[in-house]
């Protein structure tokens, strides 16, 4: 069952954000694609991609979502970075393309959907819901009724990715929310986030509706707060099914050294059973991966991934 994970680079340089593939032939053990170099570089917007997110459709291909956003293009000569700036007036729109085959690529196109009052439009994710026959693109935005200071997660729908429906408010709380993602086991809908303070970590909710209620879970909070060193410095988190049968939550870390920061495993014996331990030992990187998503794929796709 081998594995393709699309991603970005940290770097502080612009070609580090920009979309990256990297494949597995058991999820495990990972390789770098086009020898690490990036597959796709954006040349419009912010000419950046951030928060890279994948999805196979249902009617065959592939589609890829990014964030419009390329830091190190803000940087000063100090390294600083204004992020109240970024969230106010950052990516107004997404990138975005198409594959049918993963080597050839359609024309890079920036969505917006419609709404001039978010400040920023942050980490997309796709989710398919077949009960309805559409996808559900999922995302973090600050908006100007609170003065872009409270970042939500936001969604649309869409059938063809071409038309989208007007965005609203997928799940808030009294404090800041990101890194939205959702999965579904059985009957149940798993909704890992980002807390951005009080407390500052990863969290987990799940339902038996895609669009809420969503129950906190408690004993993973816990978990979080109690096992994980400096649980506020991952993110993005993001779920597949390893190989052998056992989950994996992929958080990203991001307080170390630039050009070595990335995600980090986390693994469950039981798909749905959030209560991971974290095994950095049983994976290999060839390099710190960064906020994207890892998808199934057949193995001729792995052996056509050879640029």
């Amino acid at each position: 069952m081998p594995y393709l994970c699309v991603h970005f680079k940290e770097k502080i340089t612009p070609d580090g954000e920009q979309v990256y593939f990297a494949k597995s032939r058991d999820g495990y053990n990972w390789e770098q694609v086009n020898e690490g170099n990036p597959v796709l570089t954006s040349t419009m917007g912010e000419r950046g991609c951030r928060d890279i997110e994948i999805v196979r459709l249902h009617t065959g291909g592939f589609v890829i979502l990014t964030t419009d956003l390329c830091i190190a293009r803000r940087m000063d000569e100090q390294y600083r970075v204004d992020w109240r700036a970024i969230n106010h007036a950052g990516s107004k729109k997404l990138c975005m393309w198409k594959t049918d085959d993963l080597v050839n690529f359609s024309e890079q196109r920036l969505i917006y959907f419609g709404r001039d009052d978010f400040g920023c439009l942050w980490a997309p994710e796709i989710f398919f819901d077949e009960e309805n026959g559409e996808y559900l693109i999922h995302w973090g935005s600050t908006v100007k009724e609170t003065d872009f200071e409270h970042m939500s997660i936001y969604c649309c729908t869409t059938k063809d990715f071409e038309s989208f429906s007007t965005p609203k408010l997928f799940f808030d709380k009294k404090n800041e929310i990101l890194d939205s993602h959702i999965t579904k086991v059985g009957d149940t809908y798993h909704l890992f986030y980002k807390n951005s303070n009080n407390p500052p970590m990863n969290m987990h909710a799940t339902s038996k509706n895609l669009y809420g209620p969503y129950e906190h879970d408690e004993k993973f909070e816990r978990y979080m707060d109690q096992k994980i060193y400096s649980p506020g410095s991952y993110e993005a988190p993001t779920t597949f099914t390893l190989a052998d049968g056992k989950w994996c939550l992929m958080l990203d870390f991001f307080g170390c050294e630039k050009e070595k920061m990335g995600y980090v495993p986390f693994v469950s014996d039981t798909v749905g059973k959030a209560e991971f331990t974290k095994a950095k030992e049983l994976f290999s990187f060839p390099y710190g991966f960064k906020h994207g998503k890892v998808i199934e794929i057949t193995p001729e796709e792995y052996d056509r991934l050879k640029y």
